[in-house]
């Protein structure tokens, strides 16, 4: 013991192993909570991107047209078109009494992520009759 306490070299060693162990686990707490708040930002940012591909695909009605015709093909052929490439979608589209309409998947593939987003959106039909739709749109980036 007393050898120990009058080596220099050892105490400095023992310091220098404390000051390592120091900086991982600091280093580690901080990168933890940087990864929460970028997936909350992706999150928020597929969700925006969802909105605004549904608002723009029912600018000029094209999205209650599509419905109305049952024209399920088409309407997952535009959706697809109107995001980024690795984007995966589910879309469902319910009545005014909540019944689900489309009986095929407008899908364009499994989801491979963790995160999920909802994206919901209301649309009037274009037929003689009147008819609104909410449409449940589920998004992921592939992962």
């Amino acid at each position: 013991m007393r050898r120990l306490l009058l080596n220099p070299i050892g105490q400095v060693r023992i310091i220098e192993a404390f000051l390592a162990v120091l900086i991982i686990f600091s280093s580690l707490a901080a990168s933890s909570s940087l990864t929460a708040t970028q997936n909350r930002a992706k999150r928020d940012d597929l969700s925006a991107v969802g909105l605004q591909a549904l608002m723009k695909l029912d600018s000029d009605g094209a999205l209650g047209r599509l419905i109305d015709e049952g024209n399920w093909s088409r309407l997952r052929d535009a959706v697809d078109l109107a995001f980024p490439a690795g984007v995966s979608f589910n879309l469902t589209v319910y009545d005014e009494g909540i019944q689900q309409v489309n009986a095929v998947v407008v899908s364009n593939g499994g989801f491979n992520s963790q995160e999920v987003v909802f994206v919901e959106y209301a649309c009037a039909g274009w037929g003689p009759v009147f008819h609104s739709y909410v449409i449940r749109l589920c998004l992921a980036v592939a992962a």
